[in-house]
């Protein structure tokens, strides 16, 4: 198969009309649940005003994105059983965000908190762990937007259609109906974001294996292609992989709502119960993200042949889907990547205006300048993104993107833990996260920027995802200065947060 198909004018054509829709939909979102824009809250949350349903799509929408339905079926493809980590994963984040994130939204809403950062301020007052909380997110969202580009450039070029112009005008379009519609404008996409996603899953997993001739067959070829490749692929877990599988799936449970994006969802909801219920709910996106995997075992029985792994999901469609089908499912993709390329947008500009340019730099800034430094931060944000993906190898923004779940990682204990406790200390807080950020960026860099870690204990080996590895040494130490800080600090701090 060529690596770039001749351009198909009808897959072309529904995918610009749903493009084009996606759009319309986007500039008139400013109209739906009216608010003053001119208000961070507002334009940064959506007025803390989405019921269950939309915060169902709207979580939803910016948690399983479009290069998770490019990447896990491109894992699969390439390791086999190794690349389902992500189900564990997304099953086991919803008892913590059932637990954990509506006591966190009665403390953001009760002290008009936007942001994880403005949460730690208002706990813990100061303004260098905030800070570090909001570069932290910050950093982390860059290349998972990038991702979303990437995610978007795979269905692209799946169309025929190469250079970068495409990509261009598809996030200059994000761009202004972001800036213009700020929340609401994602969250009214989503509805229509996700209704394509699952007609287009739906439609694979029950068409595609009747043409391979059924699942049987899907599951032995791509057991007798991955026996014959070797190594650590093949359709079951091997005994050396369960740590590491384990410890990814763990660890990225954890880290999944501490991203600015995950956040910003939860913090626009219009109430605790409604957190609650999505916890519930959302698990059905869990069980669309295990039909999404499965396309890479589907790909390898339909003797899909790519040069990259990523462009398999395109590849499989087009092979043995008609045209119009095609546009439709690319234009389901790379919608995918817009709604969550502008909630993360939104959460870093947040941080940045709330907690680095306001405590450092403008502590007198009104509100209304306020919203407006946001929505300009918010476009820097996109462009960034955009420039890194056009003028740097893609492999680049994985890497670091690997590196973004390790750092994020970091801050748990800052957010999830003074939920519960008064116990640590600013400083102690403060030094976990540096250690943590420290070791996680070292071992990373010592394997390549990969995810996993050999630990070895006695004569015995266990691979462990390095942000769990960097998360216990940032915990430790967190406890350590906080016994050793003073009273009086600890005292201090309570009453600046009072």
């Amino acid at each position: 198969m060529n690596d770039l198909n001749p351009v198909n004018p009808v897959a072309m054509t529904v995918f610009i009309a749903f493009f084009a829709l996606v759009t319309i939909v986007g500039f008139l979102a400013a109209r739906w649940k009216r608010g003053d824009l001119t208000q961070l809250h507002e334009w940064g949350l959506g007025g803390r005003q989405f019921g269950t349903v939309i915060s169902w799509f709207l979580v939803g929408g910016d948690f399983y994105t479009a290069y998770t339905v490019i990447a896990v079926p491109a894992l699969v493809y390439a390791v086999g059983a190794y690349g389902f980590f992500a189900l564990p994963y997304t099953i086991i984040v919803y008892p913590f965000v059932f637990a954990v994130m509506p006591k966190l939204w009665k403390v953001a809403h009760a002290k008009g908190h936007i942001t994880a950062a403005d949460y730690v301020h208002g706990e813990l007052g100061g303004k260098w762990l905030p800070a570090a909380v909001a570069i932290t997110g910050i950093v982390a969202t860059m290349p998972y937007i990038a991702l979303q580009l990437v995610g978007m450039q795979v269905v692209i070029k799946g169309l025929g259609v190469s250079g970068e112009l495409p990509l261009i005008v598809a996030f200059l379009i994000l761009a202004f109906y972001t800036y213009t519609s700020g929340l609401r404008a994602p969250a009214m996409i989503a509805f229509v974001k996700d209704i394509m996603i699952y007609i287009v899953v739906i439609a694979a997993v029950c068409l595609i294996p009747v043409k391979l001739g059924g699942y049987s067959h899907v599951f032995d070829a791509a057991d007798t292609y991955f026996k014959a490749k070797g190594g650590a692929t093949g359709i079951l877990l091997k005994p050396s992989q369960f740590t590491a599988y384990a410890s990814l799936a763990l660890g990225s449970a954890l880290a999944a709502f501490m991203y600015p994006h995950t956040m910003t969802g939860v913090l626009s909801s219009a109430s605790a119960d409604t957190v609650k219920k999505n916890a519930i709910f959302l698990p059905a996106y869990t069980l669309l993200l295990g039909l999404i995997a499965l396309l890479g075992y589907m790909a390898i029985a339909a003797g899909i042949h790519v040069k990259s792994a990523s462009d398999v999901v395109p590849a499989l469609f087009g092979t043995l889907f008609p045209s119009w089908f095609v546009g439709f499912a690319a234009a389901a993709i790379a919608i995918s990547a817009l709604v969550p390329a502008a909630i993360m947008s939104i959460g870093a500009s947040n941080l940045f205006t709330r907690n680095l340019w306001r405590p450092l730099v403008s502590p007198s800034m009104s509100p209304a300048a306020e919203a407006s430094t946001a929505k300009i931060v918010s476009l820097v944000v996109k462009f960034g993104a955009l420039i890194f993906i056009v003028a740097l190898p893609t492999q680049f923004a994985i890497d670091l993107q690997l590196l973004g779940g390790v750092w994020i990682l970091q801050i748990f204990p800052s957010v999830v833990f003074t939920l519960y406790t008064r116990r640590f200390s600013s400083t102690g807080l403060l030094c976990g996260w540096l250690v943590g950020v420290v070791i996680g960026t070292g071992l990373a860099a010592s394997q390549g920027l990969k995810p996993v870690f050999a630990l070895h204990v006695g004569g015995a080996v266990y691979p462990l995802y390095i942000g769990l590895i960097a998360l216990a040494a940032n915990i430790v130490v967190t406890f350590v200065v906080s016994l050793a800080t003073p009273a009086r600090q600890r005292e201090g701090e309570r009453q600046v947060a009072a």
